[in-house]
């Protein structure tokens, strides 16, 4: 498609458009993942990552060697705050009271932590997703959501609990760090 992404990569350096279409193509799907675990809305999420994946090709070249995925991850984490920023209509509830969940099939298990996952704020959701989802470091995580280390533990620390709290079937998930 002429005027596309890759011809941007392109512009004049052989082999630049055809390295970013192979890492983007890698990357997709994993960037994907993150930003519906971080949204919990599909489509939000692919605008998320094709938003990351522009900027990623726009800086191409300075980023082809250093860690370009990190890189989007961090457009996709912040690109997100300033959505959830603009739109704050969000209003945390209790759970509704429900038949016990029987968590041995995955995908009641899934829907159970999906909807765990939606009681945390925005920024807890989003430390939740990057340090076990993504297995991103304390230092990790700081850095792509541009906050301090103890921010990120202070925020872990409220989210296991929020999240014990929000769905007591997930505690042999959550591990000792609620206690």
């Amino acid at each position: 498609m002429p005027g596309g992404i890759t011809d941007r990569v392109a512009d004049g350096a052989t082999g630049d458009a055809d390295a970013f279409s192979a890492w983007a193509a890698s990357a997709q799907r994993r960037l994907l993942r993150t930003a519906v675990l971080l949204t919990g809305d599909h489509q939000r999420a692919e605008d998320l990552v094709q938003e990351a994946l522009v900027k990623v090709a726009l800086r191409w070249r300075r980023l082809r060697d250093g860690r370009p995925e990190a890189y989007a991850r961090q457009v996709i984490v912040r690109d997100n705050i300033s959505w959830w920023r603009k739109h704050r209509r969000e209003v945390l509830v209790e759970p509704p009271e429900g038949r016990p969940v029987d968590l041995t099939d995955s995908t009641e298990r899934r829907l159970l932590l999906d909807r765990a996952l939606a009681a945390l704020t925005p920024r807890q959701r989003a430390v939740v997703v990057l340090r076990y989802y993504d297995d991103l470091t304390e230092q990790a995580t700081a850095d792509a959501l541009g906050v301090a280390v103890g921010t990120v533990k202070s925020q872990t620390h409220l989210a296991l609990r929020r999240l014990a709290e929000a769905a007591p079937e997930l505690a042999e998930y959550l591990g000792e760090e609620v206690r």
